[in-house]
């Protein structure tokens, strides 16, 4: 599994060098993959649209808010502009925008192009475009039904002051029969939890995931849910491009309480039921299609900008049937 990220990364950078040389040859976009598709298709991108740009209105840009020209390589956050550029080469180079780079909990009044928001509102100002992609945005082929895997909730990740909902976990869980746990990193007060990475293979040969938000969302999520494993959490407070806030619990996930009082009582149910189980896992597959399509994630990205830009009233938009 380590070399095929490694592959993954070097065509994402590669890819990555390609859209700057493209950017700065000036190339723009174009309408006729939206007209191709079925009036479904479009309709069902519209409501994407609306979800992820849901501020109202007009509004203009202030005037220490970069152009596109200004924004430029972020050292360690060089992801995040590479996924905007997959959008914004499309662009005139002198359109302003306000962006946030990196982890985000924030809730901002104008217009910022960011990588997550809170579900619950007020959050119109945050617009959601698909950032940091290459680690959030991987699925997976599995090829182990759910039956034949382990009956234990299986988790690994990185834990710290700024992940207080994994530390509560981890102390009430650790060491229960039902769960294999562990931290990912040591020089903590807590390194006894300590236990190697493993591959994401070695994870869905267990029948649970936990997948718990750290900073703002939980990226292994997407991952799990292409699996014939069930991501185990509590109500999502956080959302990204996948839009968590449509998850339902029972439905595409296991819900816990906040408070994890029911971790237990949950596992022990759906390892009694197992025809459950396996809806979770059909109606998860399900939703994470939605985003497997390249194209038309190129495409939905195209549009959130387009509007962005138009209600910013720096231009027209070329998608008029969508206003």
């Amino acid at each position: 599994m380590s070399s095929l990220l490694s592959n993954s990364s070097f065509f994402y950078y590669l890819d990555g060098g390609l859209m700057e040389i493209q950017k700065r040859m000036g190339v723009r976009p174009g309408s006729g993959y939206w007209k191709r598709l079925s009036q479904k298709d479009q309709a069902e991108l519209k409501r994407r649209l609306d979800y992820y740009m849901k501020f109202q209105g007009s509004f203009e840009p202030e005037i220490y808010w970069p152009t596109l020209a200004e924004i430029d390589l972020p050292g360690k956050l060089k992801t995040y502009y590479f996924d905007l550029l997959k959008s914004s080469r499309y662009f005139p180079k002198d359109l302003q925008l306000r962006i946030h780079f990196g982890d985000n909990t924030e809730r901002f009044t104008q217009p910022t192009l960011v990588k997550t928001r809170p579900i619950s509102e007020p959050n119109q100002g945050n617009v959601l475009l698909r950032f940091n992609a290459i680690r959030h945005f991987h699925f997976v082929k599995d090829r182990i039904p759910f039956e034949k895997k382990k009956n234990i909730l299986f988790g690994r990740g990185h834990l710290s002051r700024q992940k207080p909902d994994r530390l509560a976990f981890y102390r009430k869980y650790f060491d229960h029969p039902l769960c294999d746990l562990g931290q990912i990193n040591k020089g903590t007060t807590h390194d006894h939890w300590y236990k190697p990475k493993v591959s994401i293979g070695y994870h869905l040969e267990h029948k649970f995931v936990l997948c718990l938000e750290g900073v703002d969302v939980a990226s292994n999520l997407k991952w799990v849910m292409s699996s014939n494993s069930i991501a185990v959490m509590p109500v999502l407070k956080r959302e990204s491009w996948f839009m968590e806030g449509e998850l339902v619990a029972g439905k595409h996930f296991i819900a816990v309480a906040d408070d994890f009082s029911d971790v237990e009582q949950q596992i022990e149910y759906y390892l009694n039921h197992p025809e459950k189980a396996q809806n979770i896992i059909e109606n998860a597959q399900e939703y994470v299609k939605l985003f497997q399509n390249p194209n038309r994630e190129k495409l939905m990205g195209l549009l959130v900008l387009d509007r962005y830009f138009h209600q910013s009233g720096q231009k027209e938009t070329l998608f008029p049937e969508l206003l």
